[in-house]
Order: C-alpha cells, then sequence, then structure tokens
C-alpha cells in the first residue's frame, strides 16, 4: 500500500488517543530549569544569554507599555522554534504543520494587539486605515483596502508558518524517496541527491528558527502601532 506525502501532517494517533497534546507539552519539559546558584552551568548560560539578547532585540523598536509583552512573546518564540525543530526528527509529528493550530496562535493575539489599540489610543488606531494626504475621492475605497488588509494580518501570520514548514517537509520526503529509488540503479545520482538532502535539512534547520521569529517579530510590529 502506498501512503500519501501528506500523511505526514496528519495528526497521529496511538491506542485511539491523539498525541498532539502530548508534541505540544513534551518540549517544555526539555528546556533546563533556571536555579538560584550564582554561577549557572554552560547550558543555563547558553539559554539565558539567547533569551536576554532575542529579549532586547524584540523590545527594540517598542516603547514601555509593550514591554509588558516580553514574557509572552519570547515564550511563544521558543516554543515555536522547539516544535519546528523536534518536528524534523524522524518519526516525530510538527504541530505547526496545522493551519488550526497556527491560527490559535495569531488570531487571539492580533485580535489583543487591536484592543489594545483601540482602548489606549482609538483615533491613532483608526488613522491607521486613512494614510495622510490621501485624495478626497480615494477616501471609501482607502478605508475598505485597510481593513481588508488588518484583518488579513492573522491569516498571513497563520498561513506563512504553515506553508514554509509543509513546504520544506513535502521536499525533504521527496527526495529522500528519490534517493531511496535511484541507490540500486544509479548509486552516483543517488549519492548527489544525498548531498542535496543534507543540505536541504540544513535550510530546513534554518527556515524552522526563522519562522518562528518572523512569527512573533510580526506580531510585536502589530503591537507597536497600538501601543
Amino acid at each position: 500500500m502506498t501512503l500519501s506525502f501528506f500523511d505526514q501532517f496528519s495528526s497521529p494517533i496511538f491506542l485511539g488517543l491523539p498525541l498532539m497534546a502530548l508534541a505540544l507539552t513534551l518540549p517544555w519539559t526539555l528546556f533546563p530549569t533556571p536555579s538560584s546558584r550564582w554561577l549557572n552551568n554552560r547550558l543555563l548560560t547558553l539559554q539565558n544569554w539567547f533569551i536576554g539578547r532575542f529579549t532586547n532585540q524584540l523590545l527594540l523598536p517598542l516603547g514601555v507599555q509593550g514591554h509588558k509583552w516580553a514574557l509572552v512573546l519570547t515564550s511563544l518564540m521558543l516554543f515555536l522554534i522547539t516544535l519546528n525543530m523536534l518536528g524534523l526528527l524522524p518519526y516525530t509529528f510538527t504541530p505547526t504543520t496545522q493551519l488550526s493550530l497556527n491560527m490559535a496562535f495569531a488570531v487571539p493575539l492580533w485580535l489583543a494587539t487591536v484592543i489594545i489599540g483601540m482602548r489606549n489610543q482609538p483615533t491613532i488606531a483608526l488613522g491607521h486605515l486613512l494614510p495622510e494626504g490621501t485624495p478626497t475621492p480615494l477616501i471609501p475605497v482607502l478605508i475598505i483596502i485597510e481593513t481588508i488588509s488588518l484583518f488579513i494580518r492573522p491569516i498571513a501570520l497563520g498561513v506563512r508558518l504553515t506553508a514554509n514548514l509543509t513546504a520544506g517537509h513535502l521536499l525533504i520526503q521527496l527526495i529522500a524517496t528519490a534517493a531511496f529509488v535511484l541507490l540500486p540503479l544509479m548509486p552516483t545520482v543517488a549519492l548527489l541527491t544525498t548531498t542535496l538532502l543534507f543540505l536541504l535539512t540544513l535550510l530546513e534547520v534554518a527556515v524552522a528558527m526563522i519562522q518562528a521569529y518572523v512569527f512573533v517579530l510580526l506580531l510585536s510590529l502589530y503591537l507597536q502601532e497600538n501601543v
């Protein structure tokens, strides 16, 4: 029986129980717990340095009001990176290839930024719907376009993350299948295909980290407009 290439993106079930919950909770157990000691070990020191550098970089364009989101955005960044990286291991499942999960992250956080803008500075938030200096005949059209672009933001966040990870996984599976098929027929071509597969895997590792960063960075930019 030949399985579809897209079967790898269906949520696995074991003994009638979906393993999505396990895939979502396992990453948190992989991070070392911070200690109260004066000197930490090298792993904790590296982890704290990475989190500190990322948080500083993320909060640079934000005002003081936006600094309240530091814990939420940093935790989301680490969570997405871990899910994306663990999904590259054999016999694992990547939850972030599911559009429903990514939209569950994107929509509430985007909606929170919009509500904050409407509550704290409604005039400025509504002013984003109409650029300054717009000719009078174009005002209704631009308002409709800007409103549509505002509601497309969470969809773009979820689809971008899903599409990039799904495309990378499909390419890896296609090239790996080609390498196995070509191995008894043309070993030289199979070796070149395996080299390409190794390079593509390195690229997919970079994509897994970059897409998590882009997801959180765009959220911070949306927050910047509303604080």
